[in-house]
């Protein structure tokens, strides 16, 4: 008899949409200057990754069993029961998510919120200099909490034999208790979730101007990346060419007049 599904559809593709749009932000933001063409790559992920919480933030509320967010054991008791379990090497798989990735699903979420809200503070222009520290601060919270649960797993893996990570490719789970049954795949809301995704992604890039390194979104401009040397030394040759141009037509004027 196979394993039941436990994880939906909707729930998978967030998973790894999620991670892979964090490692697509985080490694742009640390190996791209912030005057490249390129760093707008790194708002954009940032951007997709909270629009990507939102939308799991509402499964959360409307999805399946497992999806839902009332289904995180996030009781600290049962988090430190869960530790001791793992080192002691008790057996025990939950049907959802344990407490460990509870937490950690819900820190990760959280702080991937906290880096869209001051990464557009600061493209908007109205944050402070310390908003850029608070956002460097979060993006590296982000990153050691992820490789903590990539440990768990590696670990639980290890003393258990079992093929944990394969829970959220295929959604079934091995050796869950008795009672659980196969949860629809919701297949729709997974491709209604990309869609949503892309056309956000879609959406900024067409209102993106290159030339400036900025994008007008209702009504505000912001700017994806840090204007060059080069195109500022371009700003001020245009302006002292304008100046010289104006100042030619009143010369002519002043002829014409005098004539």
């Amino acid at each position: 008899m196979s394993s039941p599904r436990i994880y939906d559809l909707p729930t998978r593709v967030f998973h790894w949409t999620f991670a892979g749009l964090f490692v697509a932000a985080y490694t742009i933001g640390s190996t791209v200057d912030d005057a490249s063409p390129r760093f707008v790559l790194h708002m954009l992920a940032g951007g997709l990754l909270a629009a990507a919480v939102l939308l799991r933030l509402v499964w959360g509320v409307a999805g399946t069993r497992h999806a839902r967010l009332s289904d995180f054991s996030l009781s600290p008791a049962a988090l430190v029961g869960y530790l001791r379990g793992v080192l002691a090497g008790q057996v025990r798989t939950w049907a959802g998510h344990n407490p460990a990735s509870s937490w950690a699903a819900l820190v990760m979420m959280g702080l991937g919120l906290g880096m869209a809200a001051t990464g557009l503070a600061m493209v908007a222009g109205v944050a402070p200099h310390a908003v850029e520290e608070v956002h460097e601060v979060l993006a590296n919270a982000f990153l050691a909490v992820a490789l903590l649960h990539v440990a768990g797993v590696l670990v639980h893996v290890l003393r258990h034999r079992d093929a944990l990570p394969l829970s959220m490719v295929t959604g079934r789970k091995r050796g869950i208790p008795s009672g659980e049954t196969d949860v629809r795949p919701h297949a729709g809301v997974a491709m209604a979730f990309v869609a949503v995704l892309v056309a956000v992604g879609a959406g900024v890039a067409s209102r993106y101007d290159a030339s400036r390194g900025q994008v007008t979104l209702f009504g505000q401009t912001l700017m994806l990346r840090e204007a060059d040397e080069g195109s500022g030394e371009r700003s001020g040759a245009d302006d002292e060419q304008a100046e010289h141009e104006a100042h030619a037509r009143e010369e002519r004027a002043e002829d014409v007049h005098h004539d």
